[in-house]
């Protein structure tokens, strides 16, 4: 068995590919595997990890026939991994030399289900390090206890799968796969879930992963009806949230970050195709009459004046008869 399997998924990343090959190639280790997941690239990527797989120790290549989005690619990786640890890495991201050797030693000397990391953010030339928002380091704790505050930033709004190691207990568990087919916000159900169910995590503070910000080809930058899986993903976090034994507890602050990710959209919505900003707000709309309407009080009543009105006058909105109906 690998000590740890990294699964990278690769689409359409020529232009940044070779810095994410060449920094594993820093990182390669008898014992460790790189599953390179290629979903169907048209732009040249797959010729240059047909020449990784050669190249790089501990390689294995495998492509998709069809472009099923990050959360399917990962999964598709999480299949094929051996390794007693798993982590990931995005196609159009790179890592220090020596970065895994140490994140492996981190968990094992910790001997927790996962542990979380911060990174160094990496947009055009400047460089911004993100620390996960959780004051205790080097310390195993129980997972579910760094979900509270509802008002405040908490380890489940450090989403990045990227940012951390995780026990390969937790694929037996049937905790660490993604929901199938979302193209966006797919780490959120994933971390609340995470969260909600593994026994025992830890953060350390360990810098090593450089997530490349602005991409154009990212789906964070382009308006375009993927964006909006953001709604699928959060009804799953709201749902199995409300499955909880301790929901009374925990769903208001699923609910108030959801509210805040519609606000945050709305503020945006010049960037989106007209159509699609249509749909955004009729969905949203829609999700906000989904929600506990007694939970959803309270977190509109907590937050700012200016998106808590945003949000009130979209909750306002007629629903569609359609809606009405079912």
């Amino acid at each position: 068995m690998p000590k740890l399997s990294v699964i990278v998924p690769f689409y359409n990343v020529r232009q940044y590919a070779l810095d994410a090959l060449r920094s594993l190639r820093a990182n390669a280790r008898d014992d460790f595997e790189f599953i390179l997941v290629d979903d169907c690239s048209t732009d040249g990527t797959a010729d240059l990890l047909s020449r990784a797989e050669h190249e790089l120790q501990g390689a294995v290549l495998v492509r998709h026939e069809r472009n099923g989005g990050l959360a399917t690619a990962r999964n598709t990786g999480i299949d094929r991994a051996r390794g007693e640890y798993l982590t990931f890495m995005d196609g159009d991201d790179w890592l220090a030399p020596g970065y895994y050797a140490r994140l492996v030693a981190a968990i094992e000397a910790l001997g927790c289900d996962f542990v979380r990391t911060d990174h160094v953010q990496c947009t055009a030339r400047a460089r911004t390090v993100h620390r996960v928002p959780h004051g205790r380091r080097n310390v195993t704790l129980r997972p579910r206890d760094a979900i509270l505050p509802a008002h405040r930033t908490t380890s489940v709004d450090y989403a990045y799968a990227w940012a951390g190691i995780y026990h390969r207990r937790l694929v037996d568990r049937g905790l660490l796969h993604f929901t199938d087919g979302l193209r966006t916000a797919e780490d959120r159900p994933w971390i609340w879930k995470l969260h909600r169910e593994a026994e025992s995590f830890a953060v350390t503070s360990l810098l090593g992963v450089f997530y490349r910000r602005g991409v154009t080809s990212s789906l964070t930058q382009i308006g375009d009806a993927r964006q909006l899986d953001f709604i699928r993903a959060f009804d799953q976090v709201i749902e199995e949230t409300a499955r909880d034994p301790e929901a009374a507890a925990l769903l208001p602050k699923a609910v108030r970050t959801y509210c805040a990710i519609i606000a945050h959209h709305l503020g945006a919505v010049d960037r989106f195709e007209p159509s699609v900003a249509r749909k955004l707000k009729v969905m949203s709309a829609a999700a906000l009459r989904r929600m506990p309407q007694d939970v959803l009080d309270g977190a509109l009543g907590s937050m700012d004046a200016e998106r808590a009105g945003r949000l009130r006058r979209l909750r306002r909105r007629p629903a569609p008869a359609a809606e009405v109906a079912a």
